[in-house]
């Protein structure tokens, strides 16, 4: 039930708009529905005076629970409660005519016996009551829900405990204490300023192959490590899920990446469990900024650094806003661009450079955006796998996939397979095969015609176990990104992998020396003794052509032949490729 049908039902009960209101969202204010009507009983027909609309006292007192402070020293929360105040009357006065005055809203002067018999006996509660109640809902919930949007794109001001509106919003211990901290910080120290956000590297993952009982024992672990570590004039707090803000005084910016060290030597290992950490850090130029602005941005660095393959300290720079900008339109955007197609299949060709001739492609993911254009997977991909939504995304390509290729054997141009990526969260799901089955089920394919490519940085037990289901079901799997992590022979000692593709850095730093060259070899002849496919990726150059074929890796995928395309523009070339060879 939404919040105006509750309010709607507890109106025809007879209970008055305050109470109604109020009562509606009493489970969001963690209140037993008694409660919520006794504390409303008194703001009913405008205090019984015609005065402020009983539908407003009861959103801002809502308001209040959401935006309100309970300490006297903090005058910020103060501040921002106002604003709040502010913002909901003006949008309430212009929902209704004007007035946020009860007498004003009823036409007529409930103060007066004569007003308040009309407007019994007119009904003016049921006709005219109603209409402000759900305009004071939907100003509340769109309040409410951009404050949380928010506060989840910086992670700031939400902590673990969720339970419920006033302590999910904000927490009366830990973070009031913080905040006292750090405003006695900037406002006494003549030192300089820095916050320091923080969280667990792929906490997620960890928390999908060990459990959530370990995932708390980390949580805190931490929480007692920064205890110890964090010195004289350095606080810190435990913002939602895994999540940590530092605020701390300093000298020097060697300090700041020394305490950052600290945090990595004495808490990177619980239990055998490696862990590492994405720090973004804003050093405080300005201290008549308010608190929140000051943790927001560094949020923004740490976003910065979550994106980032070569940097996990990452410092504040303007440049983020803009950042943030994109991630908040990501996701608000995210649900319509799959409702409405804006998702593409692109295809890049794979080429076997002794045929001259297409042998497969790789599906990729375009968002081609009505206004914006075209938005790259280097932007939305990072966000949507943090927010899962990367799920709903792959699906919606794998489909698009199959159906390429069930195109393609229909038109008689069969032997095109086409490799999808898999991310971490399908490879941990226990129903993941079971939805590969039934779209290839649905669309009528060979299995082997949709390979399956899983990252090599892709690690653990259960990965291993659920790629071995997938080869006992008939599904051809690559290791993709081949030599970029630390682990890549051991993974195929445990994976049953029918093809390996060599990562573009890798190759690219391997034909840098004699070296390299020779390690570029041995793979080559490795994969060849282990009836192993190959595949290069990221050729651009004729050069590493030349030397691929030399050392007897055939298949290539790469600029140098083609970039990834439309689904329709790589059909054309599909058909003038097959045509081509058939002449031969």
């Amino acid at each position: 039930m939404t919040h105006t049908e509750r309010a709607n039902e507890l109106l025809k009960q007879d209970y008055h708009c305050s109470q109604a209101l109020f009562g509606a969202f009493a489970g969001d204010l963690g209140l037993d529905i008694k409660t919520a009507l006794k504390l409303s009983t008194c703001f009913g027909v405008g205090m019984r005076q015609g005065d402020v609309c009983g539908c407003v006292t009861a959103s801002l007192m809502i308001l209040g629970m959401a935006f309100g402070f309970d300490d006297p020293q903090d005058r910020e929360l103060e501040v921002f409660g106002n604003k709040k105040t502010e913002e909901f009357v003006a949008l309430f006065k212009e929902a209704m005519g004007g007035s946020y005055l009860c007498k004003d809203i009823l036409h007529t002067d409930v103060s007066r016996p004569e007003g308040m018999a009309r407007m019994r006996q007119e009904r003016l509660k049921f006709k005219i009551c109603p209409h402000a109640m759900a305009a004071s809902i939907e100003i509340l919930e769109r309040m409410l829900a951009e404050y949380q949007d928010n506060r989840q794109s910086v992670d700031m001001m939400t902590l673990r405990e969720n339970n419920g509106m006033a302590s999910g919003l904000r927490n009366s211990n830990q973070m009031v204490n913080f905040r006292r901290n750090a405003l006695d910080l900037l406002n006494n120290s003549e030192s300089k300023i820095a916050y320091i956000q923080f969280d667990i590297r792929r906490f997620k993952v960890i928390n999908d192959i060990y459990g959530e009982k370990i995932g708390d024992e980390i949580l805190d672990f931490v929480t007692e490590g920064l205890r110890r570590i964090c010195g004289e004039h350095q606080y810190f707090v435990s913002l939602r899920g895994d999540v940590f803000m530092i605020v701390t005084q300093y000298e020097q910016e060697a300090e700041l990446t020394a305490l950052v060290n600290r945090i990595r030597q004495m808490l990177g290992n619980f239990k055998g469990i490696k862990i590492q950490y994405t720090f973004g850090i804003y050093m405080v130029n300005d201290r008549k900024m308010e608190l929140r602005q000051m943790g927001d941005r560094a949020a923004m660095a740490r976003m910065a650094a979550k994106e980032s393959v070569m940097k996990d300290v990452v410092f504040y720079q303007e440049k983020f806003k803009e950042l943030l900008y994109m991630r908040r339109f990501i996701e608000e955007n995210m649900k319509a661009a799959i409702a409405q197609r804006q998702f593409q299949m692109y295809l890049q060709p794979k080429y076997s450079i002794s045929h001259n001739a297409i042998v497969g492609a790789e599906a990729l993911v375009r968002w081609l955006h009505p206004v914006k254009g075209i938005i790259y997977p280097s932007e939305f991909i990072p966000v949507l796998e943090e927010n899962g939504f990367i799920r709903n995304v792959d699906y919606y390509i794998w489909e698009e996939a199959c159906r390429f290729i069930k195109r393609c054997e229909q038109e008689g141009m069969e032997g095109c397979p086409v490799s999808v990526n898999v991310s971490r969260h399908h490879l941990v799901e226990d129903e993941f095969i079971e939805v590969l089955d039934g779209l290839i089920d649905k669309i009528g394919i060979d299995k082997q015609s949709l390979e399956l490519e899983i990252t090599e940085t892709v690690n653990n037990q259960q990965v291993s176990e659920m790629s071995n289901r997938l080869k006992d079901e008939g599904f051809m799997l690559l290791m993709d990104d081949f030599g970029s992590g630390y682990s890549s022979l051991s993974i195929l000692l445990e994976t049953p992998f029918d093809v390996i593709k060599i990562d573009k850095k890798f190759m690219e730093n391997m034909l840098v020396s004699k070296k390299g060259k020779l390690i570029l070899e041995q793979v080559v002849a490795m994969a060849g003794k282990l009836d192993l496919g190959l595949l290069a990726e990221g050729v651009e150059t004729r050069e590493q052509v030349e030397f691929l074929k030399e050392i007897g890796c055939d298949m290539v995928q790469g600029f140098y032949y083609a970039k990834p395309m439309p689904a329709e523009e790589f059909y054309e070339l599909l058909k003038q490729d097959r045509d081509r060879n058939r002449a031969k």
